[in-house]
C-alpha cells in the first residue's frame, strides 16, 4: 500500500505540474492579442497584468483558465489514487486523507504555473491557482479568504497587498477551521498550506519592493500597451 501511495503522489505531482504549466494569461494573450504578456505592463503572466494591459475580455478568459486548471489538477490526483486503490480516502484506515493528496497536487500545479516548463520557466504568481485548489479541497476556507481578499482590495486598492494578506491568513484559517471541524491531519495540512503561502509571498517580492518605493500600481490602473 505504501508503494501505491508513493506512485500515486509521484504521478499526481507530475501531472499537476504539467497542467499548471499551461499558463492561461500567456495562451490567451498570444491567441487573442498575438503578443507575450510577459513583455508588457508589470511583465507578470497573471490575471491582474492581463486586465491592466488588455482589459476585461482577456482577463475573464485568464480567470476561467487559471481556476479550471487548479480544480482539474486536484480532481485528476483523486482519480489517480482511486484507480490505484491507494486507500487515502477517509475511513480507509490510512494515516492520510484525500485532502493531503489535493494539497500536494495543488503545490505542484502552482509550481507549474509559476515556473512553466512550456514557457521558459517564467509564469505568474499562483494566487488564482491556489484559490481554485481550495475550491475543491476546502470550500469553507474559500468562503473566508475570498471576502477577506476583496475587503483588502477595497480598502487599499492594491491587489498585491490583498494577495499577500490572504496568503498570510491562509495557514491560520486552515488550522483553526479544520481543527474546529475535526478534520484529520490538521498539522500536516497546515504545513502544506504554509508552504503554499510562503511561495505566494515570495513571488510577490517585486511588488513588496514597489510598495516600499510607492510605485506599485493600484487596482483599476491600466498600463499602456
Amino acid at each position: 500500500m505504501a508503494f501505491k501511495i508513493l506512485i500515486g503522489l509521484l504521478i499526481s505531482a507530475v501531472v499537476s505540474y504539467l497542467l499548471g504549466s499551461c499558463n492561461s494569461a500567456i495562451i490567451v494573450c498570444r491567441l487573442w492579442k498575438k503578443t507575450d504578456i510577459r513583455t508588457l505592463g508589470s511583465k507578470n503572466a497573471g490575471l491582474t497584468n492581463t486586465y491592466r494591459v488588455f482589459g476585461k475580455g482577456p482577463a475573464l478568459l485568464t480567470l476561467l483558465g487559471d481556476l479550471s486548471k487548479g480544480v482539474i489538477a486536484v480532481l485528476l490526483s483523486r482519480l489517480v489514487f482511486s484507480l490505484l486503490g491507494a486507500g487515502l480516502y477517509a475511513g480507509a484506515g490510512m494515516p492520510l486523507d484525500i485532502r493531503f493528496v489535493g494539497y500536494i497536487s495543488g503545490i505542484f500545479a502552482m509550481l507549474g504555473h509559476i515556473f512553466p516548463v512550456y514557457y521558459g520557466f517564467k509564469g505568474g504568481k499562483g494566487v488564482l491557482v491556489a484559490c481554485s485548489i481550495l475550491l475543491v479541497i476546502d470550500p469553507l476556507s474559500v468562503c473566508i479568504l475570498v471576502p477577506f481578499f476583496a475587503l483588502i482590495v477595497i480598502l487599499t486598492r492594491y491587489v498585491s497587498v490583498a494577495s499577500i494578506s490572504a496568503a498570510t491568513a491562509y495557514p491560520f484559517v486552515t488550522f483553526i477551521s479544520q481543527t474546529l471541524r475535526g478534520f484529520p491531519n490538521v498539522w500536516l495540512n497546515t504545513l502544506l498550506v504554509l508552504a503554499t503561502s510562503a511561495l505566494i509571498i515570495y513571488m510577490h517580492k517585486e511588488n513588496i519592493k514597489r510598495l516600499k518605493n510607492g510605485t506599485e500600481n493600484k487596482f483599476g490602473t491600466k498600463k499602456s500597451k
